[in-house]
């Protein structure tokens, strides 16, 4: 029996905006199913390597791919107010440590303070969106970020309070503001968190995971393009205002995004705000992803 199963914490069905049949496909790629659901660090993987880009706690109540609704398996899922003792979120928590160490994919806090998973093939075109040029970093970053990223580029990597010591700052919220900063730039990510002896975190430089990714030159309008297809392959369909709010772009740069897809014959606009892939076939079930089972190791 699956956790899905065992579970009654949902929320009641209520009449989609969506046709069935794009809600069905959802299920499929979004792991919305008790037969797909996530239950491994590769299994994560494989979902975001599949959906592209996911964020790590949203429910039901927020468009999306989401890592904790692919652990529940199931489309209405909802965070429980007490989230400590809940066994999906636990387990979303724990896979969430294991996939950051790994570095397999990256995560950070990106564009809006989203904590959010980037397959590999997507960094590129999110850093094109919001990553900083190191001409830039004197004029766009504060004071306090470019100290935190100073002492990262001589040191590597470091935790919490180490970097907090050494970088100079003594308020606890300007430092964390920083650190947010420096993320959803795509300069710095978490590397390991480590509960014993103390909790914290181990920062390092995002140019260090992924040299080659971070270092790749995307123009705005390709980035927005290619963005725009990796969430209609994994969505059917997008309604006004749905990938900006999932992916943190702006309304404008969202529809350029999707407008370009339709001058290719990728999308289809059934009306303004609402594109739909263009393949017919995409909606069949043969063209539903496999959940494929990885019986090697995990670590």
């Amino acid at each position: 029996m699956t956790r899905a199963t065992l579970t009654s914490r949902s929320r009641p069905a209520r009449p989609s905006a969506l046709p069935d049949e794009i809600e069905e496909y959802r299920d499929a790629r979004w792991r919305r199913e008790a037969t797909r659901q996530v239950e491994t660090a590769a299994d994560a993987e494989r979902f975001i390597e599949q959906a592209g880009f996911v964020a790590c706690l949203t429910d039901s109540r927020r468009p999306g791919p989401s890592l904790y609704v692919a652990v529940c398996g199931r489309r209405d899922a909802v965070l429980p107010r007490n989230v400590q003792k809940d066994p999906e979120t636990s387990l979303t928590w724990t896979l969430k440590d294991e996939i950051m160490r790994r570095g397999r994919v990256y995560y950070a806090k990106l564009a809006r303070g989203k904590a959010m998973f980037l397959a590999p093939r997507m960094v590129p075109y999110f850093h094109a969106i919001w990553g900083l040029r190191r001409a830039e970093e004197p004029r766009r970053l504060s004071k306090q970020a470019q100290a935190i990223l100073h002492v990262l580029r001589r040191e590597w990597e470091m935790s919490t309070s180490d970097l907090r010591s050494d970088a100079g700052i003594i308020s606890r919220p300007a430092f964390t503001r920083a650190l947010d900063e420096l993320q959803a730039a795509m300069l710095v990510v978490p590397a390991e968190v480590c509960y014993a002896p103390k909790f914290t975190y181990i920062w390092t430089l995002g140019v260090g995971r992924f040299p080659d990714a971070l270092r790749r030159r995307v123009t705005r309008d390709a980035a927005l393009k290619e963005i725009a297809r990796c969430f209609l392959t994994s969505a059917g369909l997008t309604v006004r205002g749905e990938l900006a709010r999932v992916a943190g772009l702006s309304r404008s740069d969202a529809g350029r995004g999707n407008r370009a897809l339709v001058r290719e014959g990728y999308a289809v606009m059934l009306s303004p705000g609402v594109y739909r892939l263009a393949a017919p076939q995409a909606f069949t079930p043969a063209a539903a992803p496999a959940c494929a089972v990885d019986a090697g190791p995990t670590a």
